[in-house]
């Protein structure tokens, strides 16, 4: 009976993810649905800056890009793993059964282990209350689960189901923010810490609303070995060339507001999560060409060039805006964001092109297998970024754009050349 229970939910699942949407609808969708995550979350960092001191808003950014981190840490590949499985044929409830476990129990140990590694190593920046904790641990969980979402409705068909889940975040997140802002000049990092969180949650439990109504899909978290094993075993190498591609601008917000000054952290920051902007046109056009890629491998090179094309042209328009428009936007934060960033959004927005480069070679790697490669290029080339940019960060947010600009630059030209190989070879194999 139990067997029938079991397969009866798998076969509803793959039935259901037979309406697969265009891997174009998907991938504008996915960039959509990022638009509104950093329109809202500009609108939040407008309001925490008029709310509060540059070195609580320094905190805070510190923060949240240690959730990121966590959360990058946390996913462990599974997302991507979700992707291959699925893409294989593998019953899906059983695939993210197995995913949302694993990477539920590694959110909580590792924003944990964060937590406690902060307050003996960076006391002085480091935040005791129960409430900080709570929200930091919450966020680092609901953003790890969130990402697999997303990755598990691509493989789906069904990346554009994006848009509404982050719109919701978003807006919860600046109107939570607002009412602090509202009511209480000069909150604390751990209450904009809150705020922040809310959106996250918000987003995760629509994310899971969403993959039960459009795929038949409820979460039944397994620790199995059995299950657990193959889907670690294909999403770490993935995770690990993941890593290499977000942790150099997850870590810097760190590294500034623990090694120069708070103060340091806030003004890059905002400069860097609006070039993000950009970024994520080729970051998510790369997981839909990666998916598509392993679902029909011998498209992998029409789908690769197609892919950065659009990659180019939407987040070219983004990246275009941002520099027309540096000082303006920034001086929304505040006068004094706007003379110390709007440079650095400029050279930042210019990178667009070859960190679309650096993507669209990325993908090609994980739909091919050459993990090795291409994770040995981003862990050198993210050392060069973080590197390079603290070792300007003396002469402001400015220098340390443009000597990120010009590593990235430096890399994708490499990468480049080698991605056009790669394809060449790949089309010779073709039968």
């Amino acid at each position: 009976m139990a067997r029938g229970v079991r397969a009866k939910r798998a076969t509803a699942v793959t039935d259901a993810s037979i309406v697969r949407h265009s891997a174009l609808r998907s991938s504008l969708g996915l960039v959509a649905a990022k638009a509104a995550q950093t329109g809202a979350g500009f609108a939040f960092w407008i309001v925490a800056a008029r709310a509060t001191s540059d070195r609580e808003v320094g905190l805070t950014t510190a923060a949240v890009s240690a959730v990121m981190i966590c959360t990058q840490l946390a996913v462990l590949g599974a997302g991507s793993a979700v992707i291959v499985s699925v893409g294989r044929g593998e019953p899906p409830a059983r695939v993210l059964d197995a995913a949302f476990a694993i990477v539920g129990v590694a959110g909580t140990v590792l924003a944990l282990g964060y937590l406690v590694l902060q307050s003996v190593v960076a006391p002085d920046t480091a935040s005791a209350s129960v409430l900080f904790w709570l929200t930091f641990l919450v966020a680092a969980v609901a953003g790890t689960l969130v990402i697999v979402l997303d990755q598990a409705l691509v493989a789906l068909g069904r990346g554009s189901s994006a848009t509404l889940r982050y719109a919701l975040g978003g807006g919860v997140s600046l109107a939570a923010a607002g009412l602090v802002a509202w009511r209480a000049h000069g909150a604390s990092a751990d209450v904009l810490m809150a705020c922040w969180t809310l959106g996250t949650a918000v987003a995760c439990v629509v994310g899971a609303v969403q993959l039960r109504r459009l795929v038949g899909y409820r979460p039944r978290p397994s620790l199995r070995s059995a299950r657990g094993r193959p889907l670690l075993a294909l999403g770490i190498p993935h995770q690990l060339l993941t890593l290499t591609e977000r942790t150099p601008g997850l870590v810097l917000p760190l590294l500034l507001a623990h090694m120069v000054a708070p103060e340091a952290a806030a003004y890059w920051y905002p400069a860097w999560m609006m070039a993000w902007a950009a970024y994520t046109a080729p970051v998510l056009m790369g997981i839909v060409q990666f998916s598509e890629g392993v679902r029909d491998a011998d498209r992998l090179v029409s789908t690769t060039w197609a892919s950065l094309r659009w990659s180019l042209t939407v987040g070219g328009l983004a990246a275009a805006v941002l520099v027309l428009f540096a000082h303006p936007l920034l001086n929304l934060l505040g006068e004094r964001y706007a003379e110390s960033s709007a440079g650095a959004l400029r050279w930042l927005a210019a990178g667009l092109v070859p960190y679309a480069v650096l993507q669209a070679y990325n993908a090609v790697c994980r739909a091919s297998g050459r993990y090795a490669e291409a994770i040995v290029v981003g862990v050198a080339l993210g050392t060069a970024l973080c590197a390079s940019a603290l070792a300007a960060a003396d002469r402001g947010a400015t220098a340390m754009a443009l000597a990120w600009l010009v590593v990235l630059s430096i890399g994708a030209v490499m990468v480049g050349l080698r991605l056009v190989a790669v394809l060449r070879r790949v089309t010779q194999d073709a039968p």
